[in-house]
């Protein structure tokens, strides 16, 4: 739990389109619901961040580890579902503290059917982010 009265220490947003990661990430500030944002443009950046830190956190991970992934589906070199493909492969404390939201805008029946399947995925969003979206988290 973060301090200061904001609801979480950290989100991060993993997303190609740069002016999504732009207005999620203003949208999450204006919403001031955590201290930190990451913001990666791959899914397989994102993925190393979290193993790094497993690596380097002096003291229990979920003082450094991000509460909520907004993830991204339709990404180059890896998607969201190969993303959660190696999420699967990190830490039980990083899986038990990181809870995966997709945020995308496929709107294919099938895309969210599996997402829903899939035990990390905590929700799936249709692009915009919207404050009503973080108020609900």
């Amino acid at each position: 739990m973060a301090s200061n009265g904001k609801k979480y220490y950290a989100v991060m947003l993993v997303d190609d389109n740069e002016i999504d990661n732009l207005i999620n990430q203003k949208m999450i500030e204006a919403a001031n619901i955590c201290e930190h944002i990451f913001v990666h443009s791959g899914a397989k950046s994102a993925i190393e961040f979290l193993k790094n830190i497993e690596k380097l956190a002096k003291g229990p991970l979920d003082l450094y580890l991000p509460e909520i992934i907004f993830l991204d589906i339709d990404m180059p070199l890896m998607d969201g579902f190969q993303f959660l493909d190696e999420f699967e492969k990190l830490s039980d404390s990083i899986k038990a503290h990181s809870k995966v939201i997709m945020l995308t805008s496929s709107l294919n029946p099938q895309d969210m059917n599996k997402a829903k399947k899939n035990q990390y995925v905590l929700k799936y969003i249709n692009k915009p982010l919207t404050q009503e979206n973080l108020k609900k988290l």
